[in-house]
């Protein structure tokens, strides 16, 4: 399992492509001890060669005083009950204030790590710093990014201390036993959100900020570019070893493209609210095919392009490493 990674992430080839992949559990994602518990299970029963951890993604606007309460469904993520900069000047403010919401999710990947052992990796989520920012708004991608480009004196010094929190998260997460982080730039990578100069110029230093903080033991790290239409250039200047995206969404690049682009080893290939909810299995093993043709297997980490949603069959989801150990 990690030999599989480690040989994807060296361009090489192992006897098969590493396989993997993850989704909300949003029932269970509300406590450490159920959240390991129900990775642990899914990563055994599915075969995963690696973890994407998966932890509650309220939890980073949580930590900077957002509310949020379970929804009390499997399939509903958790509901909003106060966003902790409703206006302008409430920038100011910001602080962490509930370092408890990031704990959890530290200590839920030491138990699952600490139960699947060396030889399965387990990454870490982290959101970037404009993504937290846009939950810490309400999730309003447009509302952050307007107000960083008109009074960055507000705004800036706010990021500036979701990064410090996030590159401390990510440090005591790859303590944890965290073999390193899936960094998720999600709402703001496309060209939609802005253009890639303005985001290279107004966003990207927070990215290679915390990235270039990682410890050295953190060997396993991937670039998650969110959406369609993707400012995908961007990827070669991450400082990670892989980059994730879904080949899948509108105006992005293919795999082999993206290999090319990147200069990185690559995450996806399957599609995530297509194939893998809808089926069946014979397209889903069609699909897996086609990814490892395309790279002809070199640099290859075959997961979902993004979450898989919770309604998704287990048996789509078992049929994804059984694809490429046929």
């Amino acid at each position: 399992m990690r030999e599989r990674v480690e040989a994807a992430l060296a361009m090489s080839v192992a006897d098969r492509p590493p396989a993997g992949a993850w989704g909300h559990t949003y029932r269970e994602e509300w406590a450490a001890d159920t959240l390991a518990a129900i990775t642990v299970e899914r990563a055994r029963r599915f075969g995963w060669d690696f973890v994407k951890f998966q932890p509650r993604a309220s939890c980073f606007a949580e930590a900077f005083g957002s509310e949020y309460r379970p929804a009390g469904h499997r399939l509903r993520a958790p509901v909003l009950v106060k966003a902790v900069v409703p206006d302008l000047e409430s920038w100011r403010s910001v602080g962490l204030l509930n370092r408890r919401a990031l704990d959890d999710q530290v200590e839920s990947l030491r138990m699952t790590a600490r139960e699947l052992g060396p030889d399965v990796p387990v990454i870490q989520t982290v959101f970037s710093p404009i993504t937290v920012g846009g939950y810490l708004v309400g999730k309003s991608p447009a509302r952050v990014v307007r107000e960083l480009r008109k009074h960055p004196d507000l705004v800036r010094p706010a990021l500036d201390k979701v990064a410090e929190a996030l590159v401390d998260f990510s440090r005591r997460s790859v303590d944890a036993g965290a073999a390193g982080i899936f960094y998720a730039i999600s709402g703001y990578a496309s060209k939609d959100a802005m253009p890639e100069a303005v985001y290279r110029q107004l966003v990207m230093p927070y990215d290679i900020g915390v990235l270039d903080q990682l410890p050295p033991a953190a060997w396993f790290n991937v670039v998650h570019l969110c959406g369609s239409n993707l400012n995908f250039g961007m990827a070669h200047d991450m400082p990670a070893q892989a980059v994730s995206w879904s080949i899948h969404n509108q105006g992005n690049p293919s795999l082999s493209q993206g290999r090319e682009i990147s200069g990185r080893p690559v995450m996806g290939g399957l599609s995530q609210r297509g194939t893998l909810v809808r089926g069946p299995i014979s397209e889903i093993e069609a699909e897996a095919n086609r990814a490892v043709a395309e790279t002809a297997r070199r640099g290859l980490l075959l997961a979902p392009g993004c979450s898989v949603p919770p309604r998704v069959r287990d048996a789509n989801l078992e049929a994804i490493a059984s694809a490429v150990a046929a």
